[in-house]
């Protein structure tokens, strides 16, 4: 939801104080619009450490980020006339990303988390810089981030100096209206005044993993959504291949695999399904002991997925405590260097989701083709085609959904297992975190798009069950089943009939999974999901 506008005065305050912020308030200022305001405990708590990087600025010998180069230039001390130069010069030569743009919702996310960091007090940067930040967030300003830049380590130094070189009064930047204008006129619009940077300030605007952590908080979110959809539409699935959902029965999952996820799946399966009666035929015409696996195992696929996504947020949520920077301001006052911008705990569980979502793609393509199938889908025509030989059906939204499916294997391959040194092998191992949330944003997007496909061709069955006997009690569909084809249907996914042009009944259906409205208007029946 990359709304371009200036935050309204009214719209809802996000308070950044010296406690940790947390996944809620990264989503109301990404994509929320929501205003930030930073707390005076964080301020005062700004103003001792910057007190402290003074008297260090003062003394004669080089301490590494307040009077020493930086990376493999660390050695050289210095001196106070050329410091402010120095810090312009950090800020304009790592803003080096090449490349498309990123979306809004990453930039205002890393801005949001760098200002954050800043107003812990452990950076050492005046509280000017971070109110600056801010301003920059509710004028509704934003940086041109580009694609490529950053290797995960040192943190995300490309992205990051692209947004300090904004808060300069340079660089490039589009403004409320979403147009990219000179920045001079876009903080003389808005009344904000470039910042002229002090000691240690252009390395702690830079130096930190927000923008790989933004984008694992916005995938956790979008991720949660679809995981509740995947139960969905595996249940339509059963329910249109006239399946069993006692394989759902609570007592066969926590009691004897306690894995928590599997058993939320399968619940939330069986909620869907309750009261169907296409469900347990399994003895009528064609008789079958058990349900094909990516059926009768949904819950345990999805269920693994969702302890994943648990995993994530944890480490998220340390990570959204932390104050990442490089050297840090101690609360007694030292100021020591550290690796804590080393990206391998966000990078491990951003290839980890990828991995996850590429599973839930694939599980679901195959109960797709399965509805297509028509030796193995009990009763159904060929590709669900009105005429099949004159019509072909949902064919080739299956081809879609497989070159999605496809796509997602390979996003899948892990970023975090590269490392390619830098900075004269000072930076020798780093941890492609960028990369790795890079592609999992692509991959989250695939994901719902091949949900979307599936919950297309499961509705579609459905009303082909319905339409053989509607006066037949045992053809009945569940309530929750019922309203998600009724839902399906007002949002412009199209029904059974002559074949017709297929792509915009599909992008409706994307955008249908999307909004979260599939959840929703199941919801309505079966109470909230997991």
């Amino acid at each position: 939801m990359d709304m371009h506008s200036a935050v309204a005065p009214d719209a809802p305050l996000v308070q950044v104080g010296k406690a940790d912020v947390s996944a809620e308030d990264v989503l109301a200022v990404a994509r929320g619009n929501a205003r930030v305001e930073i707390g005076p405990d964080a301020l005062a708590e700004m103003a001792s450490a910057r007190a402290r990087i003074d008297a260090l600025a003062a003394e004669p010998r080089p301490v590494y980020g307040v009077s020493t180069g930086f990376g493999a230039l660390a050695v050289r001390h210095i001196s106070p006339e050329l410091r402010a130069q120095l810090q312009r010069s950090l800020v304009r030569s790592h803003a080096a990303g090449m490349g498309p743009a990123v979306e809004r919702e990453v930039v205002r996310a890393l801005m949001f988390l760098r200002m954050k960091t800043l107003a812990s007090g452990r950076t050492g940067v005046r509280p000017l810089v971070a109110q600056t930040m801010a301003a920059l967030l509710n004028a509704g300003i934003t940086p041109v981030v580009r694609e490529f830049g950053s290797l995960g380590c040192s943190g995300d130094l490309a992205p990051l100096s692209h947004c300090a070189l904004v808060l300069m009064g340079e660089g490039t930047a589009t403004g409320p209206d979403g147009e990219e204008k000179p920045v001079a006129e876009l903080l003389a619009a808005a009344g904000i005044e470039p910042v002229e940077l002090l000691e240690k300030e252009g390395l702690a605007l830079i130096n930190g993993t927000d923008g790989m952590l933004g984008m694992l908080v916005m995938a956790i979110a979008d991720l949660g959504r679809l995981f509740t959809t995947a139960d969905i539409t595996a249940a339509m699935s059963l329910e249109a291949l006239l399946g069993t959902d006692k394989v759902l029965a609570p007592e066969l999952h926590a009691p004897i695999r306690p894995h928590p996820g599997q058993a939320l799946s399968a619940a939330n399966m069986l909620a869907v399904l309750k009261d169907s009666g296409l469900t347990g035929h399994h003895q009528d015409d064609a008789p079958r002991v058990q349900d094909a696996y990516s059926i009768r195992c949904a819950p345990q696929v999805a269920g693994a997925g969702r302890d994943t996504l648990a995993h994530a947020q944890l480490v998220a949520s340390r990570e959204l405590a932390a104050s990442v920077d490089n050297p840090v301001v101690l609360p007694d006052g030292r100021v020591e260097s550290n690796g804590n911008f080393h990206g391998a705990p966000v990078a491990y569980v951003l290839d980890f989701l990828a991995i996850a979502a590429a599973d839930l793609g694939s599980i679901s393509e195959r109960r797709t083709d399965r509805l297509l199938d028509k030796a193995r889908s009990h009763g159904l025509p060929a590709f669900l085609a009105d005429d099949p030989g004159v019509d072909s059906g949902l064919m080739i939204a299956q081809y879609t959904q497989a070159a999605l499916v496809s796509e997602n294997k390979r996003l899948a391959v892990p970023a975090s297992v590269d490392s390619i040194p830098s900075s004269a092998m000072q930076e020798d191992h780093v941890s492609m975190g960028w990369s790795a949330a890079r592609k999992l944003r692509q991959a989250v997007e695939n994901l719902g798009r091949i949900l979307a496909v599936e919950l297309t061709a499961a509705a579609r069955a459905l009303e082909i069950r319905q339409q053989a006997d509607p006066a037949d009690s045992a053809g009945r569909l569940a309530p929750a089943t019922a309203a998600a084809l009724a839902a399906a249907r007002a949002a412009g996914v199209g029904g059974a009939g002559r074949d017709r042009f297929l792509s915009p009944d599909l992008e409706a259906a994307a955008a249908f999974v999307a909004s979260g409205d599939l959840v929703r208007a199941v919801e309505r029946v079966t109470g909230p999901l997991a």
